[in-house]
């Protein structure tokens, strides 16, 4: 045994480690037993030759056509009955900007339109959405040319999915799927990591001008180390006598677009210390908003 082991660590050392292997080709393997215990585990109703058609990418069914015809048999015997995930694909990606960018607008009703459309952005984009797939177990059900699933083909089979779920169970289900799964993914999110602001200080005067409130005047609280290489400066910013925020920075202009920061998440609601985000069931009143969003 301890010479065997040797000899296998000693092939692994000079040939490398074995290319990864997907989990469909691996033993044990029930792509239709495993299709329904994805709709079992999430709770959800889907089709399951709905469902199952979701997780087919247009890449897998060209490298598998590819292959067959190196098989050198006859044309018929190397067709596949298969179609592809584009069209769920399509419906689920504009179902979930659309929802996402109301249910960001009805969470942070006083969030610009640019800032909600940014946030909305960042729960569809491509990192927060594979983080989610995998953590789902998409990527061991993807049909995929390539193994591990590339980032780009495993975003558009989680949104062939979402389209799946819209099909089968109503734009409703497929809402708060959409709500459970991603919206948590802003938790320990800062505002401005997702809405890049060039000009914050510009931007906090225009939000007080539309309140009628005096512009504010950024002053020097205190400072630190200014001597040194490290300074450390504070500058809160006033109005009408009243501070609205303060914010810390290595120079002055620092620390005054980071106060100027920290007085627009205060503006908008976006703060630390904010109310949790409302994930109970959907209420009577939230149901028009969906079915406005399937019709769109």
């Amino acid at each position: 045994m301890k010479a065997y082991t040797y000899l296998m660590a000693k092939k692994l050392k000079l040939e490398g480690p074995s290319p990864p292997k997907p989990r469909s080709q691996q033993p044990h393997w029930d792509h239709h037993a495993e299709v329904q215990a994805f709709s079992s585990r999430l709770h959800e109703n889907f089709s399951l030759e709905v469902l199952k058609t979701a997780f087919i990418n247009p890449c897998y069914l060209q490298a598998e056509h590819r292959r067959r015809q190196g098989l050198a048999v006859g044309a018929e015997a190397t067709a596949l009955a298969l179609e592809d995930n584009v069209q769920l694909r399509e419906r689920g990606e504009s179902f979930t900007r659309s929802f996402l960018t109301d249910w960001c607008r009805a969470s942070f009703p006083v969030l610009p339109s640019d800032g909600v459309e940014s946030v909305a952005g960042h729960l569809a984009g491509s990192e927060v959405v594979t983080y989610v797939a995998r953590n789902l177990g998409v990527d061991d059900l993807a049909m995929s040319a390539d193994c591990p699933v590339p980032d780009d083909v495993l975003h558009s089979t989680f949104m062939a999915v979402v389209g799946a779920l819209l099909e089968s169970s109503g734009p409703e289900r497929t809402g708060l799927f959409l709500r459970d799964f991603l919206g948590p993914q802003l938790i320990g999110k800062d505002l401005f990591d997702m809405w890049t602001v060039v000009n914050p200080m510009g931007l906090l005067v225009e939000e007080l001008t539309k309140r009628n409130v005096a512009l504010p005047e950024p002053r020097l609280i205190r400072a630190a180390g200014a001597s040194t290489v490290l300074p450390l400066y504070f500058v809160g910013l006033y109005s009408n006598k009243k501070l609205l925020a303060q914010g810390p920075g290595e120079t002055l202009a620092a620390a005054e677009e980071e106060a100027a920061r920290v007085a627009l998440r205060i503006l908008y609601g976006y703060t630390e210390n904010r109310r949790p985000l409302d994930f109970s069931p959907l209420q009577q009143h939230q149901q028009p908003l969906i079915q406005s969003i399937s019709s769109n």
